[in-house]
């Protein structure tokens, strides 16, 4: 496989770090993930570290060196994850309070598989368009889908930070089902959290991989999120992936 990735996590102005990034590969996979732990409830980062964690854990189990069966590899990975957090909080005696959001891709073949929980993101660029990008579980995102209220005020409204489903609770989350997309030579994968998408008008963040490579698109698109949020600005975490060969003729599969 042929790609370029950079991946990058900034604590921005808050004391610590509760989100998490990673990605790992083999010779013809590669799994890429984005969680956001939650600060409202004790062990944000451990829950995030729980998820990327299991998310490893799977991957390397699964990947000799292409997954079997993509679209149920991510589909299962993600309630791993989820079950890995709530472990992981029992033992830290925290029960089911850490919680996170998270956002996985795997590409192989050609072609990248992903799920997600909460409002951590993933963005399909193409040819100066986003051509996909995931829709959050939040109340904000139905009425920015019903027309009751534009995108751009997502980042500035009073509710932007209640989710309706994330890993980790007492309830197990209603997954999305596993999504597939052929990959053109090119193509922009990016993963990140609010702390990155918040911030920066949607154009602005399309605009910031135009004619960029992802290792200088990206560092300048998290100073630019700094920047804009100020002392309000979250943790700011992502991956970003340039597909560099040509569209494959395969199913997906």
């Amino acid at each position: 496989m042929k790609y370029s990735i950079i991946q990058d996590s900034r604590k921005g102005a808050r004391p610590y770090n509760q989100d998490r990034v990673g990605h790992w590969r083999t010779s013809e996979a590669l799994l890429m993930a984005v969680a956001d732990g939650m600060g409202g409830y004790a062990g944000g980062e451990i829950a995030a570290q729980a998820a990327l964690d299991a998310l490893a854990s799977a991957f390397a189990a699964a990947a000799k060196p292409r997954v079997a069966d993509p679209n149920g590899f991510v589909s299962r990975a993600a309630v791993h994850a989820h079950v890995a957090v709530l472990e992981k909080g029992r033992r830290a005696g925290l029960g089911d309070a850490p919680r996170t959001t998270l956002v996985a891709c795997l590409v192989q073949a050609g072609f990248a598989y992903w799920t997600f929980v909460g409002d951590s993101r993933l963005y399909l660029m193409r040819a100066g368009r986003v051509a996909l990008r995931t829709r959050d579980h939040t109340s904000l995102q139905q009425l920015v889908d019903a027309g009751r209220i534009r995108e751009e005020a997502v980042a500035t409204h009073p509710e932007r930070n209640k989710l309706l489903r994330c890993l980790g609770g007492p309830t197990v989350p209603v997954f999305e089902p596993a999504v597939s997309a052929r990959l053109a030579r090119d193509d922009i994968l990016l993963l990140c959290s609010d702390g990155l998408w918040g911030p920066l008008p949607p154009r602005q963040l399309l605009m910031g991989f135009i004619g960029t490579e992802p290792a200088r698109a990206l560092p300048e698109l998290m100073r630019r999120a700094e920047a804009h949020a100020g002392r309000d600005c979250d943790n700011v975490s992502a991956v970003a992936m340039q597909w560099q060969e040509e569209a494959a003729m395969a199913v997906a599969g």
